[in-house]
């Protein structure tokens, strides 16, 4: 589960924010002013951090100044509701990844974080095995069990699941997925990603028609939640 930091001194938006955030499947710690902001995400450990720019005791650009003062590389995606351009120039001067100005729509947000904590370097080496519910997955040997037995996935199939469990909580488009498990640039119109979805989770869902772990975000693509 990626751990989220928010700084924000709003309170209604804090608690919109956090409850969407949690309901898409990230742990979100807050902070209402600069300075605790600033004590939190120096440390500990986050894998982003929604920062606002007029905060009280510390505004968000020397808490970002601060930041990176100190060797600390953490994503941060600054909130304000400050329009103008030099703002977002000097914000990505001092080292912020992205910048939302208020009001903004919660799905755009939402995105703009799975984009960035998709693009944050994996390990070179992904864990030689991974499990969600009965389901066992032994990436080194290419094997697949449930409770125990056996199950027989074509290489696109592991390939498909291994992408999902490797961006495990993002929003995966169908032309993203088509582009890296299949390796396909451009393609036209297809239901190649939902036939093979389809296929995948007649093998590891409980109840295929009732989707738990790979689900469909509308409009969007797919999303695992195992």
């Amino acid at each position: 589960m990626k751990r989220l930091l928010l700084v924000e001194d709003e309170p209604g938006l804090v608690m919109t924010l956090t409850d969407r955030l949690v309901r898409e499947g990230y742990a979100v710690e807050t902070s209402v002013d600069g300075e605790s902001g600033l004590e939190r995400a120096a440390g500990e450990a986050f894998d982003l951090v929604l920062l606002d720019v007029m905060l009280p005791r510390l505004n968000g650009f020397d808490l970002l100044r601060e930041l990176r003062r100190r060797g600390i590389e953490t994503p941060v995606i600054m909130l304000t509701a400050r329009g103008q351009v030099v703002d977002k120039v000097v914000g990505l001067k001092l080292g912020a990844d992205d910048y939302v100005t208020k009001p903004f729509e919660m799905m755009e947000l939402v995105a703009r974080i799975e984009a960035k904590l998709r693009r944050t370097p994996a390990p070179a080496h992904p864990a030689e095995g991974y499990q969600f519910d009965e389901v066992r997955i032994d990436f080194r040997r290419a094997e697949v069990t449930r409770a125990g037995a056996p199950l027989e996935l074509s290489a696109r199939e592991f390939q498909l699941l291994r992408y999902f469990i490797e961006h495990r909580g993002a929003t995966l488009t169908r032309e993203e997925l088509l582009k890296e498990v299949w390796g396909y640039n451009a393609m036209p119109s297809t239901r190649t990603v939902d036939v093979h979805v389809a296929w995948l989770r007649q093998k590891i869902e409980p109840n295929p028609r009732h989707p738990q772990f790979i689900l469909t975000i509308h409009g969007m693509g797919y999303k695992f939640a195992g």
